[in-house]
């Protein structure tokens, strides 16, 4: 009787124990998926906030006589796409192409003196570009937190309360390969 007593004692403190520690795994993945949103939601309204000033850089470029329109034109494209976009890859792939547009501007910009001496173009200049750095810093956070989260829903045995919990792996902030390349922008026309 004493050693059934003592088994089922012993029993009881895995079970216990067992529905701890599953508490426990349980807190630690959902922190990691509201890191991963928060750190995701961080960048939505830097994109945003950049997105908001793309066309007060258009409207200060196009008062300059004779810019190329299509420069123009590619940055208008590109920012009506980044903000169509949705989910992380298409996000990722919209802002890369919304960078290029803009670093293909500042760089045509160069050749208009006219341009680079306006107030309000050096004003956005610089805005939009904190707002990249900004973006880049965050695109940092929010990678090492879908790596952790990535990780800890795949690694044993925290892996299985995941499955049931129906959390999957999240996709990293990067830029497709073709977009890493360094932009080709034709300086010989002013």
């Amino acid at each position: 009787m004493v050693s059934l007593t003592v088994f089922l004692v012993v029993v009881g403190f895995l079970v216990l124990g067992l529905l701890i520690y599953m508490v426990i795994v349980y807190n630690g993945l959902i922190l990691l998926k509201v890191n991963t949103d928060k750190a995701w939601a961080n960048i939505d309204v830097l994109l945003k906030q950049r997105h908001d000033e793309v066309p007060n850089l258009v409207a200060v470029v196009q008062g300059i006589k004779n810019f190329e329109q299509k420069i123009l034109t590619d940055l208008t494209q590109a920012r009506s796409a980044a903000m169509a976009a949705s989910g992380v890859a298409a996000k990722a792939q919209a802002d890369q192409s919304l960078t290029s547009s803009l670093n293909n501007l500042f760089a045509v910009a160069e050749n208009y003196p006219t341009l680079k001496a306006q107030g309000n173009f050096l004003q956005l200049q610089k805005r939009l570009s904190g707002l990249e750095s900004e973006i880049a810093d965050r695109r940092s956070f929010y990678n090492d937190s879908v790596a952790d989260y990535n990780t800890h829903i795949t690694q044993f045995p925290d892996a299985l309360l995941a499955g049931l919990m129906g959390l999957v792996p999240r996709d990293l902030f990067q830029a497709a390969g073709e977009e890493k390349a360094e932009p080709q922008v034709d300086l010989s026309r002013p």
